[in-house]
Order: C-alpha cells, then sequence, then structure tokens
C-alpha cells in the first residue's frame, strides 16, 4: 500500500485544511509501492491541473516583455527621418547605452527595433538575406511594400511563440518613400509618422505639433532628434546615444550620433 511520509520540518506551514486533498491527488498520479518524502510545496498534486496546456487558445504567457525604446520615422517632401535612441534594459537594470537600433537591411532600406533585441536583431537580418535572393531571382529592387510583407509573413507564423517586436520598415523604391510598422502579431500597417515603444507617447507630443510635409531635411531630423530627446529624458527605458538616419532617392545616410545629455541645454525649457 502506497504510503505518504509527512516531513518533520518546524519551518513547514503544511495547509491543514487542504492535507487531505492533496494527499488523495498524490496518491491518484503515482503508482509506486514504496514510500517518498513529500517535498515541502503542498499544491504539489494541485500543479498539474492548474498548469494550462500550450494548445490551449486562451494561453496566457508567463513572460510579458515591454518595448522599452523609443525609435519613431516620418516621411516628409525629401523622403523618410528615422530616429532611434540607443538603451537597452532588462526590467529596471539598464544593460547597454550603445545598442544599434536601426538595422540596415541593404543601401535602401531600414528598420527599427523594440522590444526584443535578439528577436528583432534577426529576423530583421533573415529580412536582409531573403530581399538579397528576391533581387537575384527577379533582377530587380524589392520593393519597401514587398520586404514589410515577408517580415509580416514571418512574425505571422510564430504568433504566440514568444517573440516581442515592435518594427518599422522604410526606405524608398521605384514609387518613392514608404513607411511600415510591422509587430510580433503578424501587424502590418501603412503610415506616414509611427513611433514605438515605451517613450512614443513622449515623442508624439513633440511630433504631431512639429510634423509637416514640406519640412526641409534640417528641420526634419532636427525634429526627430528633438523628439527622441523628450522621450529620452522622460521615458527611463530610453537614452544613450540618439541616432538620425535620412533615407532619400539614393538610399539612406546616417545623418548624427549624438550623446542625449549633450542636448540638454538645448532643449530644455528655460
Amino acid at each position: 500500500m502506497l504510503t505518504v511520509k509527512k516531513p518533520k520540518l518546524s519551518w513547514l506551514d503544511w495547509p491543514d485544511e487542504r492535507e487531505e486533498e492533496v494527499l488523495k491527488d498524490v496518491e491518484a498520479t503515482l503508482v509506486d509501492d514504496g514510500g517518498f518524502l513529500l517535498p515541502p510545496r503542498s499544491e504539489l498534486g494541485l500543479l498539474p491541473r492548474q498548469m494550462p496546456s500550450k494548445h490551449e487558445s486562451d494561453l496566457d504567457p508567463s513572460i510579458k516583455f515591454k518595448h522599452g525604446t523609443t525609435p519613431l520615422s516620418f516621411i516628409f517632401k525629401h523622403g523618410v527621418i528615422v530616429a532611434v535612441d540607443s538603451r537597452a534594459t532588462m526590467g529596471p537594470y539598464i544593460s547597454s547605452q550603445t545598442v544599434k537600433k536601426v538595422i540596415e537591411i541593404n543601401p535602401y532600406l531600414l528598420g527599427t527595433m523594440a522590444g526584443g533585441a535578439a528577436d528583432c536583431s534577426f529576423w530583421e537580418r533573415e529580412l536582409g538575406r531573403q530581399c538579397r535572393l528576391w533581387e537575384l531571382e527577379h533582377k530587380e529592387r524589392i520593393t519597401v511594400s514587398a520586404a514589410s510583407k515577408l517580415l509580416a509573413n514571418i512574425t505571422y507564423s510564430y504568433r504566440n511563440y514568444g517573440l516581442s517586436m515592435g518594427t518599422m520598415i522604410t526606405g524608398w523604391d521605384k514609387s518613392g518613400p514608404h513607411l511600415y510598422y510591422v509587430d510580433n502579431d503578424g501587424t502590418r500597417l501603412k503610415g506616414t509618422l509611427f513611433s514605438v515603444g515605451s517613450g512614443s507617447p513622449y515623442a508624439y507630443g513633440v511630433l504631431d505639433s512639429g510634423y509637416r510635409f514640406d519640412l526641409s531635411v534640417e528641420e526634419a531630423c532636427e525634429l526627430g532628434r528633438r523628439s527622441i530627446w523628450h522621450a529620452t529624458h522622460r521615458d527611463a527605458y530610453s537614452g544613450g546615444t540618439i541616432n538620425v538616419y535620412h533615407v532619400h532617392a539614393q538610399g539612406w545616410t546616417k545623418v548624427s550620433s549624438q550623446d542625449m545629455m549633450s542636448l540638454l541645454d538645448k532643449y530644455t525649457t528655460k
């Protein structure tokens, strides 16, 4: 007959009201005739019923990544401006201040990172490989629309697998500049202005007040830089270096890379 030995530990808080239920569950799941020492977790017998199946439609992942960053991008008269910060965080811990959050897919395409750095970096570099294969097969440059669709198809096929991505794909093709938002659920949106991540509400506040389609290149770069600075100033998960890129008919150009603290006097309200 199966016997269960309760450990005689003075520090163990054994719930008397559930003891009988727990022991019945343990006895029902074990077939060994020998005795054993019950671990000091009294809910062990109830654990299998509490753990949801990975095939359940309402499975809620136990790890939820936060998009702690601030990339932004917008289309204007002379192309597309992409501006990002460079801080990476692990919860409240700042793990890096020098992350490259703009992925250079090819000379005419750029991608941004928000969410899991490994997910964004890996899949956007995989996108670069697929774009190159497409160009070799069709003998012409891939369009921004097609490139964003490739990434959306990848993320859609990995839904509910724990990816954490909130990216923007932007570039210049034969029909002009384009900007798309793609996330880990396979969502794909076309637009003229996007900001992603924990600092995006602060960036949107500056962008919405200063954006015009007829901005000059200098004004557009300054707007992107100022928007990221205000986001890094208010959001603890954003910071480091502010990098600005300009996408135009000849490809993309890195305009500037400045430490946010060097811009403190310039953008602080007097």
